[in-house]
């Protein structure tokens, strides 16, 4: 018996026995379960661009690593990774991108005016290290996070050319994403390390990031159930938690990879057990939104950067396998299924998800395109 079914079986047996069967329809018809998308099937022929999408769904390509962006005068950076997008007063937008690249990382922009031409490109950040996911703020800036165990946090301007300021005190330790949560005024970061830990951090004067508290989280109670929850233990931002005596009553999350606040829920991945996790802040309550050992026939696999739609949809990135990017519906049908599927660039991964403001268009890359060279997509189609 493979060992993903045997986790299946053993754990919905284990909810028979111990719960009866009503409690077993409530607790299990939480994790999401593989079926039908709201879009339905995608095209047998990838497009153009080489992306397979559901019908009614167009692409074009809006950047290319080490090209200049065209209609502007700025070379793309190359390993785009995590972005997303602000909009701007004359009816427009901006992307932000992250730059994964080893010793050069930061992050740029694309601009776009009202009817989506791009209009400009621009260095937000540079002089860091391996810029990998992040995340907006309510205030309009965008979080830049680097991924290595020295790494810290970069406020940047996104709508014009500038250079991000660090934010010490959210840390320093392999950085993924972060997400803000503007009614508890915390915010939350995930570490992408097989050991890290799940962070949350209180600003002593909100919304400044100059300075407040940052703590890791321990998991209490059974996460695939939803009754577990997170209590949190104080660190020291000079260093990951788990080299700290903290180690000891704080829990390992493996490998976090992206994190998203919308609507009072704050969503985060965990690559090493493929698992998409869910917590409320103002209950404490901690959950498994996706485990793919349950379901070894779903579509998703490599779970990476997350965002959500206006319609409340949660797509996730894939970091290899068949680079797909699905979505899983809110409840109750919390549904996994393929959004798109990129064909043709073997070895790289989809990075940096994001909705146009208008929720009319979305953006990612393809962190190492064709040839190790990023490509930077938007898809146009009548997202719900």
């Amino acid at each position: 018996m493979q060992r993903r079914n045997f986790l299946r079986l053993t754990a919905m047996s284990s909810g028979l026995l111990v719960l009866g069967p009503g409690f077993w329809r409530a607790a299990y018809a939480a994790p999401s379960r593989p079926g039908p998308g709201p879009y339905g099937a995608l095209t047998g022929t990838p497009d153009a661009q080489g992306l397979r999408l559901p019908a009614g769904f167009t692409s074009r390509i809006v950047a290319r690593t080490n090209e200049v962006v065209p209609g502007t005068d700025y070379t793309w950076h190359g390993s785009p990774d995590g972005g997303t997008c602000f909009p701007t007063s004359d009816g427009g937008w901006v992307y932000t991108s992250n730059s994964e690249l080893p010793l050069l990382g930061g992050a740029s922009a694309l601009r776009f005016d009202g009817g989506g031409g791009v209009v400009g490109a621009y260095r937000i950040l540079g002089g860091t290290i391996a810029n990998c996911a992040g995340g907006p703020t309510p205030w309009s800036t965008w979080l830049s996070c680097e991924e290595w165990d020295g790494g810290h946090v970069w406020e940047c301007d996104p709508l014009n050319p500038s250079q991000g300021q660090r934010r010490a005190a959210l840390g320093t330790f392999a950085h993924e994403a972060v997400a803000v949560d503007p009614v508890g005024r915390r915010l939350y970061l995930t570490e992408d390390r097989p050991h890290g830990r799940f962070y949350r951090f209180t600003p002593s004067q909100w919304p400044s990031l100059a300075a407040g508290t940052l703590e890791a989280a321990r998991l209490s109670g059974n996460a695939l159930e939803g009754t577990a929850s997170f209590s949190w233990t104080k660190v020291s931002a000079s260093s990951p938690a788990w080299l700290q005596t903290a180690r000891f009553w704080t829990t390992a999350f493996d490998g976090g990879e992206g994190c998203w606040y919308d609507s009072g829920t704050v969503y985060f991945t965990t690559k090493g057990d493929n698992r998409v996790w869910a917590h409320t802040p103002s209950t404490g309550q901690v959950e498994i939104l996706y485990d793919d050992n349950l379901f070894p026939d779903s579509p998703l696999h490599g779970v990476d950067n997350v965002t959500v739609s206006r319609s409340g949809d949660l797509y996730v990135a894939e970091d290899g396998d068949d680079l797909q990017l699905c979505l899983i519906t809110p409840q109750p049908e919390r549904v996994v299924s393929p959004f798109l599927q990129l064909e043709g660039h073997g070895g790289s991964e989809l990075t940096g998800p994001a909705f146009s403001p208008d929720g009319h268009r979305l953006y990612f890359s393809s962190q190492r395109g064709t040839n190790g060279q990023g490509v930077t997509f938007e898809v146009r189609g009548p997202f719900r």
